[in-house]
């Protein structure tokens, strides 16, 4: 038996009360039927016909997504390339093949080895986390939904078994799983709520329709026997367009976007859908959106491939003076050396013989040009350590190391959530410690997507006065308690009547003889009269209400004179909306779901002032008030009439009302600019104090709304909505228009109430997180997809913008008009820019803070190539910039563009699918593992719980992975050369004679396990200073975006230092041994007692030179530096007592030559010492005189100074901090100058009065 449904909130038939065609399907005049077949609309789609979409014509891919960089085909090609890229694995590659001939002068072993264990290693590297990445795609199309499978029978399916053409069944609070034609829902007419944060990130509740005709389709089994055909456009990135046809029982029917339910949009406050597959997986229009993966690298590891050129240059330069110089002693000097002539008879290029006998084709001392040839190759093998092909898979261990400190840190962890910050790849852990510029999202990035109820001016009071947080810490900086200064004006004057809170320092002025307005009897005993703060910090108990405010609760209003007037602004809060009462608690509190957040914060404030929406039917809000003049709770009944929804264009929403007597109202909310042009003469009483009050709101961050309305007489009303009843009915372009002028006629005259403010409640930390980057030396960036008026808002709330920063706001002065005259809009905007530049450049201004905000429209133009370089140049310019209404493309494009036109490492933060081509598009994408699905974090190359744990993945983890990956690069540098150099300078001390100074397992050795382990020590454990003093001094910070521990200078320093210490080593080992006997028969030292001693050397001048290099010892350092200089003694002993045949020259090396051997042990000392003895200089005389913060920090704690000298230690740390327009800090320094400004006022003007901002 199929399972039926039934329909729910019968009773509300919501298509009668929408007015505008943004909620209703209406005709789309583009989807005629000639354009259907034609190119760009050929889909068609046989609706639970679902086969014919799997073979054939119209066969459609399967719903299976997939973000991994490989597959089992492309894995090897690809990786391959990945790691052929790197010039260095190239060489090397190179090399190995030249080993397999006899131009080698080392075993093949010795340079194929290495390269198959980094290339394998990388590659392995690679696998694993592409692994994670298909793990999470697995998750994603596992994921289940109801589907037809015939004869009305529902069957669970998963995600990627879909097929276009299925007909689904989506339950409440799930995702979409594909792009969705609507069919029917749980309400009568078809309508249901959608939430597109993934999309474009805006918390508002989106309506959807679906079309009279499938209203019938409202059980499981009448699908049993349903066919219908959809023609329409193409797959295409554009979100909010789609055109088509749906031709169902002999009628065509045309399609607009209001039937459309997108991929990763969320069905809310609807209990069921039904609908039909369109679009599936590569084909629906959030991939369409995305981008592809990219392959990303860090600014360091492209520069290392410049280093690694810079190598490959002196490599071939030895290799040329040696190949010279052996051309030269073979052409002047080796003719005479009787006892090396070569015998054997090979032939020479040019066809001749050779000497009888020889062996080697290449080489003819008669012929010297021919010969050289030899030399030169084997000297590029040979001399081949100094590129450093250990390097790149010790930065690959390294980092994968680093990144599992970055997943375990406990400081990343959210206890609210249970997630954890993950390093999704490792390539770009230094690239952290370079940021400069972060563009983040703000829906569920800065903010939790929950609306609070903050404050409200009534009649001319406002109420809710609460301490912000710049507040509270301006205050504790100027010495003075702030809730000793908290001030309300009552009754006694309306323009004056709001919470002002002010500050002062003590040791300027007394609280005694501060006189803040001329009402002083109202204020005797403020905190005793009245009492607003109900505590300092505390959080909200109801969800959805924060207020603090007693005059307004508990019913203590009814005795106010403007009761009245009180009574109607709840009224408006409680009826002015489209919200519906969902369930009742155990407290007899009501939970509310509409459109937008801001309903549901209004409705639960009218509910705790004692107005609670009870019920709604089709024409009936049924209202629990509180009676001013009795005090009791009775409920009402208003005849809803008529709902004027709102939109972006109109800035406002009314209905119109009658109540139990009769009486016709139009209450009204909307934008303050809006309201204030439609009130009445009689109706301007309390504007002033109004506007004064949502000038202070909106300083606090707020969201706000006016509200108004007005009384209808009975004549005036039917007159009017007979000619709206009319505009509603007319089908055809005009009927926008005809509805606009409609409610033009009856939204006038209205007497202004006052206006609310709710918050965008901000995650946790979100301000200080800010404040603290931008005093590291970033710049924020905030791209939202919300309005302009909230975007602002949520700027003030997290400190990215201030009440005293000078704001550029580009517009167009009407977007229809900008459409028809495209050229003329552009050069607008063009002077728009130039004339904000200009200001940004004056002198006068420069020390001044410049914000930029800019919407999505302007930006269609102000991305243009013509355009965009102007507009980078004023953006980049400005403390702040915001831009809104912006879509997924505009976010990557100008991620792309900020990034090439700064050059500057630049990050992207956001939590939703709309923020993937941002987080793909830039250096370093982060993505917020939050409540909106897993598209970001699965694009993402780190992942976070919160925004406020981006403070410290930057300047902690980001900070030490830069300096340890740029100090693990140098010393690289500086060991390779240092054995390379020493086999050069042999080769010229022995005229150019082609034995090799080392035994090859030695140079095997050298870098897979003599010096490999300290340096990836120093690369996992190193901490110039800890995590704490990190984040206390943030201009350490800003030694990674000025690259200063990998700048060329340093480099070359490094080079510079490894060819002395090469020389000290070789030089020294070689006067110092020679001369002397290393066995008691007198006998000297040969090769192998030569190279045996300098290797010595070598080994403890490097790891001695690492441990110079360390800041942070650990137990494994010290074990892996000083046990890696004991496994070369062990190592030289083992290997000594190995055949002849197998050691050759290293037969008992160890214990019969070098170790009873004094001069031994000496030339080791000396040579450490005199090899180091530069870079020790170099460091003292920098601590010295030169010394970096992270000297003095170190300093400081290693002296004790900063617990003996508290004052030293806050002047370094107010020192650190860059001095920034935007953050917490900047306002609260804002607020104070603001405060020291109005005080001074006051003293010259004891008579005026101070408002605050």
């Amino acid at each position: 038996m199929p399972r039926m449904s039934g329909r729910s909130n019968g009773n509300v038939r919501w298509s009668k009360l929408y007015s505008f065609s943004c909620f209703r399907p209406g005709l789309v005049p583009d989807a005629s039927p000639h354009q259907f077949g034609g190119p760009g609309f050929s889909r068609v789609v046989f609706c639970n016909q679902s086969h014919f979409h799997r073979k054939g014509l119209f066969r459609y891919p399967n719903n299976s997504v997939s973000t991994t960089k490989y597959n089992p085909a492309t894995f090897l090609p690809k990786a391959l390339f990945e790691q052929f890229r790197r010039v260095a694995n190239l060489y090397f590659l190179l090399a190995a093949a030249l080993s397999l001939t006899s131009l080698s002068p080392v075993p093949p072993m010795t340079a194929i080895a290495p390269l198959v264990f980094v290339v394998g290693i990388s590659m392995a590297k690679e696998a694993v986390e592409d692994w994670h990445r298909l793990l999470q795609d697995l998750k994603v199309n596992s994921r289940t939904v109801k589907v037809h499978i015939g004869n009305g029978n529902f069957k669970e399916k998963t995600w990627k078994s879909l097929h276009v053409g299925e007909v689904v069944k989506v339950e409440k609070n799930g995702y979409f799983p594909s792009d969705i034609l609507l069919l029917s829902s749980s309400y009568d007419d078809g309508l249901c709520y959608v939430e597109s944060m993934n999309l474009d990130g805006e918390t508002n509740l989106k309506l959807k329709r679906c079309l009279d005709a499938t209203l019938s389709l409202d059980y499981d089994v009448e699908f049993s026997s349903f066919k219908a055909t959809i023609r329409c456009e193409d797959p295409n990135p554009n979100l909010y367009s789609f055109i088509g046809n749906f031709k169902f029982e002999d009628q065509i029917y045309a399609l607009s976007p209001a039937q459309v339910l997108l991929k990763d949009t969320k069905l809310r406050n609807t209990e069921y859908i039904y609908g039909v597959v369109i679009f599936s997986g590569p084909d629906t229009k959030v991939v369409k959106n995305s981008t592809r993966s990219p392959s990303k690298r860090s600014s360091i590891e492209r520069k290392m491939d410049l280093v690694i050129y810079v190598l490959f240059t002196m490599l071939t330069l030895i290799s040329l003076i040696s190949a010279v110089g052996s051309y030269v002693y073979t052409k002047f000097q080796m003719l005479n050396w009787w006892y090396l002539q070569p015998n054997g008879k090979d032939p020479l290029p040019d066809g001749k013989d050779s000497q009888p006998d020889g062996k080697d084709c290449f080489f003819d001392p008669k012929r010297p040009e021919w010969s050289g040839i030899l030399p030169f190759v084997r000297a590029l093998i040979l001399y081949g350590y100094l590129i450093p092909i250990s390097l790149y898979v010790s930065i690959e261990v390294v980092k994968v190391l680093q990144a599992m400190l970055i997943n375990s840190d406990i400081k990343l962890y959210d206890e609210e959530t249970g997630n954890s910050a993950m390093a999704r790849t490792s390539n770009l852990n230094e690239e952290l410690g370079q940021v400069e510029m972060i563009l983040s999202d703000k829906t569920g990035t800065l903010t939790c997507n929950q609306m609070e109820f903050r404050k409200c001016s009534i009649a001319g009071a406002s109420y809710g006065g609460e301490v912000t947080d710049v507040d509270l810490a301006a205050s504790e900086r100027m010495n003075a308690n702030l809730e000793k200064n908290l001030f309300s004006i009552d009754e006694s004057n309306s323009i004056s009547q709001s919470l002002d809170i002010f500050d002062f320092s003590v040791a300027e002025i007394s609280f005694r003889n501060l006189k803040i307005t001329p009402d002083e009897e109202d204020i005797e005993n403020p905190i005793n009269k009245r009492k607003k703060l109900s505590r300092l910090g505390q959080n909200s108990i109801i969800k959805g209400f924060n207020f603090k405010d007693d005059c307004l609760l508990n019913k203590i209003w009814i005795k106010k004179p403007q009761s009245s007037d009180i009574a109607m602004f709840f009224r408006v809060l409680a009826l002015c909306h489209t919200g519906i009462p969902a369930e009742d608690d155990n407290k007899g509190k009501l939970r509310y779901e509409a459109e937008s957040p801001e309903e549901v914060a209004f409705l639960i404030a009218s509910q705790e002032f004692g107005f609670q929406f009870c019920k709604r039917t089709q024409s009936v809000m049924v209202l629990r008030e509180l009676d001013p003049s009795s005090g009791v709770e009775v409920d009402r009944e208003y005849k809803l009439l008529n709902l004027l929804e709102f939109s972006s264009s109109r800035k406002r929403m009314s209905v119109i009302l009658s109540d139990e007597q009769g009486k016709i109202f139009l209450l009204c909310k909307g934008a303050d600019s809006t309201i204030f042009d439609r009130l009445a003469v009689d109706g301007k009483m309390y504007q002033q104090a109004t506007s004064a009050h949502l000038s202070n709101y909106s300083v606090d961050g707020l969201r706000t709304l006016a509200l108004a309305y007005r009384t209808l007489g009975a004549a005036e009303y039917e007159n009017w909505n007979s000619i709206f009843t009319k505009a509603k009915t007319t089908i055809g372009p005009e009927r926008e228009e005809l509805l606009e002028a409609a409610s033009e006629m009856i939204e006038k005259d209205m007497i202004l109430l006052g206006a609310a403010a709710v918050e965008d409640k901000l995650q946790k930390g979100v301000p200080e997180c800010i404040d603290k980057l931008s005093q590291a030396g970033m710049k924020i960036w905030l791209l939202t997809g919300d309005k302009k008026e909230t975007a602002v808002n949520i700027g003030f709330a997290c400190s990215l913008l201030r009440y005293d920063m000078q704001q550029f706001h580009l517009s167009l002065p009407n977007a229809e008009e900008s459409n028809k005259h495209e050229k003329a809009s552009k050069e607008d905007i063009l002077f728009q820019i130039e004339t904000a530049y200009q200001a940004t450049c004056e002198e006068g201004n420069r020390d001044k803070p410049f914000a930029l905000v800019v919407d999505g429209k302007v930006l269609e133009l102000a991305l243009q190539s013509d355009v965009k370089y102007q507009f980078l140049r004023l953006a980049v310019n400005c403390a702040s910039v915001i831009c809104c209404r912006v879509s997924p493309k505009q976010k990557a494009l100008i991620t792309r563009l900020v990034k090439d036109y700064t050059g500057k490492i630049t990050l992207a933060i956001g939590d939703g699918a709309n923020d993937v081509g941002m987080i793909q598009s830039a250096d370093i994408g982060v993505g917020i593992s939050g409540m909106e699905g897993m598209q970001a974090v699965m694009a993402s190359d780190f992942s976070l719980p919160q925004f406020r744990f981006l403070e410290h993945l930057l300047i902690v983890h980001g900070h030490w992975c830069y300096k340890r990956i740029a100090k693990m690069i140098l010393y690289f540098v500086y060991k390779n050369i240092t054995l390379g150099f020493t086999l050069f300078y042999y080769q010229l001390y022995s005229s150019f004679f082609e034995e090799l100074l080392y035994d090859s397992w030695y140079i095997v050795l050298f870098n897979v396990m003599l010096t490999s382990l300290p340096v990836i020590s120093m690369g996992v454990f190193e901490q110039d200073v800890s995590s704490d003093v990190c984040l206390q001094f943030p201009a350490l910070y800003q030694q990674g975006q000025r690259n200063i521990c990998f700048s060329w200078m340093r480099i070359i320093g490094w080079i510079m230092n490894g060819v002395y210490s090469s020389f000290a080593i070789f030089i020294l080992s070689v006067y110092l041994s020679s001369p002397f006997a290393f066995k008691s028969d007198g006998k000297v030292a040969d090769i192998a007692h030569l190279g045996g001693t300098m290797y010595t050397c070598l080994i403890w001048a490097v790891n001695c030179q690492i441990a110079l290099m360390i800041s942070h010892f650990t137990w494994i350092q010290h074990l892996f530096i000083w046990g890696s200089i004991l496994f070369w003694y062990v190592f030289l002993l083992i290997y000594g007592e190995l055949p002849p045949e197998h050691s050759q020259g290293g037969f008992h090396l160890l214990l019969e030559a070098l170790a009873p051997t004094p001069m031994y042990w000496l030339t080791t000392l000396v040579v450490v010492v005199v090899s180091l003895l530069p870079y020790f200089l170099h460091i003292a005389i920098q601590r010295l005189f030169y010394p970096m913060d992270d000297h003095l920090i170190q300093e400081m704690k290693y002296c004790k100074k900063d617990v003996t000298d508290s004052f030293m230690r806050s002047r370094e740390q107010m020192n650190s901090k860059k001095n920034t327009h935007v953050g917490f800090s900047a306002r609260v320094n804002a607020k104070i100058r603001y405060w020291k400004e109005q005080l001074h006022h006051k003293k010259q003007w004891p008579g005026a009065k101070i408002s605050d901002k």
